[in-house]
């Protein structure tokens, strides 16, 4: 290794002192050290690209050839993101480095000598950092590709704080290797710079923790329908970044929130209720109280004859004939159980969707008076589809509500239609 070292050096210096040797046979002075200068310059660009082109192709012939990219998901993540080229500029610059000893420090004049050293010392700077960046991405690709939702989340939180904090760090590095600025100038300059950072960069550090938060509460995640009654959005979560939350929503519009807000914000999330194949309907029909009355021997006959409801009619029926025949003025109404038209339809709702085979009669099921109202008495419907999607919901829950609120006439029931003053 060391004998290939020293082999390599000795074929630079070689071309180093032939490229002194040339220009300066066919130029004089200042105008053979521009030119020497140049072209050693142009060698080490192509050293570099030497360098770099052969670490670039070897690394794509071992991830071609070698690799099993189903077994090896992260290398594949590598290759996506562009980490091997990378590191590829990243060990070419070593190596360009140890060649500037070689190809320009003999009798280099100390000014071109600082001049090289800050450039080379810079360019190495802003390429780790673009392979830091890459590796950050890939990181995001292999989560991507395992489907790890929440980690996913967590992760582009850490990275992007990273990212930006990497970047303000890298910046001073930059500007103490070229102004040659000491390190503790800087360091003691941290107090003030760390007080303009938290307000500079505050809905970034409250973006870092909404992050973490929701990776690991698992409450929200890429590609969940949520509702945010706060901005009146309902849609499906497209990305959480560290800053923003970007949310498609039903009608194609795309909605942008602060994702502090994810842990600030009431959110509701639909998400469970979509994978589980439920959705909950919850409506309410408004009746005229006025309308309301005790059934008669005709809408006895009547509504024996519906099927849904004729065993509980015969059944009632004959309690209250016989508790009459021991019941004091039984021909008074108030006296004694009775059967009221509300009442009945109750039922006959009840029994409705008990018999509905787009109704999930596992899960709560209720047809029940709510607080009379200026407008009426609301008589809501509480139960759930066995549908989750918004069109087969929506049939269903259109369709019974058509048949119960045509219904309600056989029941001599008025529905309200406008609000009355």
């Amino acid at each position: 290794m060391n004998n290939d070292l020293q082999e390599t050096r000795d074929f630079l210096q070689q071309i180093s002192y032939d490229i002194n040797v040339f220009f300066a046979k066919y130029f004089d002075g200042s105008i053979a050290w521009i030119f020497q200068v140049t072209s050693k310059i142009l060698v080490l660009l192509a050293f570099y690209f030497a360098v770099d082109l052969g670490i670039r192709l070897f690394f794509k012939f071992i991830y071609r050839y070698t690799i099993k990219k189903e077994k090896y998901p992260f290398i594949e993540a590598l290759f996506q993101s562009k980490v091997l080229p990378a590191i590829a500029h990243v060990i070419a610059l070593g190596l360009c480095s140890f060649a500037l000893d070689s190809i320009f420090y003999k009798n280099m004049h100390p000014a071109t000598k600082a001049i090289l050293d800050v450039i080379v010392q810079v360019v190495q700077l802003v390429v780790i950092g673009i392979a830091g960046l890459r590796l950050y991405k890939s990181v995001e690709i292999y989560y991507i590709l395992i489907k790890e939702n929440y980690k996913l989340i967590a992760f582009k939180a850490i990275s992007q704080t990273l990212k930006i904090f990497g970047g303000v760090i890298l910046f001073f590095i930059a500007i103490k290797i070229v102004f040659k600025i000491n390190s503790g100038t800087i360091l003691g300059s941290l107090g003030a710079i760390t007080a303009v950072m938290v307000l500079v960069f505050r809905d970034t550090i409250l973006g870092f923790v909404t992050g973490i938060h929701v990776a690991t509460s698992r409450n929200l995640k890429v590609g969940d329908w949520i509702g945010i009654p706060k901005y009146n959005i309902e849609g499906n979560i497209t990305d959480i970044s560290l800053l923003t939350t970007k949310i498609i929503n039903f009608d194609k519009t795309v909605s942008t929130i602060p994702t502090y807000d994810l842990m600030a914000t009431e959110i509701k999330n639909y998400q469970v209720m979509t994978e589980g194949n439920l959705r909950r309907i919850k409506r309410s029909m408004i009746f005229n109280i006025k309308s309301f009355r005790f059934l008669t021997k005709e809408d006895y006959e009547k509504l024996e004859k519906v099927n849904l409801i004729s065993d509980y009619i015969i059944t009632k029926k004959n309690e209250i004939e016989s508790e009459k025949v021991e019941l004091h003025n039984a021909d008074n109404m108030l006296n004694g159980q009775q059967l009221t038209n509300i009442g009945v339809f109750r039922k006959y709702a009840e029994s409705y969707l008990r018999h509905n085979p787009n109704i999930e009669q596992n899960e709560i099921l209720l047809v029940r008076q709510l607080e009379i109202t200026p407008q009426g008495m609301p008589l809501e419907i509480y139960c759930f589809t066995i549908y989750s999607n918004l069109g087969d919901y929506e049939r269903v829950q259109s369709d019974i509500f058509d048949h119960l609120l045509v219904a309600t006439q056989d029941f001599g029931l008025e529905v309200m239609q406008v609000n009355k003053v």
